[in-house]
């Protein structure tokens, strides 16, 4: 499995368990706290947070850890396969990369 060197985290009090810390000490995965009050050090995370709480956690009602997974499953797919994103020129994720690949194949490949 691939992991990140390193996961950018606001200050939340889920992250005060000692449960995450032995997590990282397991694995090497470090965890990079923003600072305090200042959300804009990292503006798309907490976007995202946002459009998760509203488009699906406030919405839904989780019966337990398998409904809630099955149902965070159909959110994600819909953020990544469905729903265009403005910073993305209105192209879905998926699309996005899709065409990211396409234009990187060209640059490396160039037809004369």
């Amino acid at each position: 499995m691939v992991r990140p060197h390193t996961i950018l985290l606001d200050n939340w009090p889920e992250f005060t368990s000692k449960v995450p810390f032995l997590w990282t000490w397991r694995t090497g995965v470090q965890f990079w706290f923003i600072q305090p009050g200042k959300p804009t050090d990292n503006a798309y995370i907490e976007s995202f947070n946002g459009r998760l709480r509203e488009e699906c956690l406030n919405v839904h009602w989780f019966e337990d850890l398998t409904d809630a997974r099955a149902k965070l499953q159909v959110s994600k797919q819909e953020y990544n396969e469905e729903r265009p994103h403005r910073s993305l020129n209105n192209l879905t994720p998926l699309q996005y990369k899709a065409q990211w690949h396409i234009q990187r194949s060209e640059i490396a490949n160039p037809v004369d």
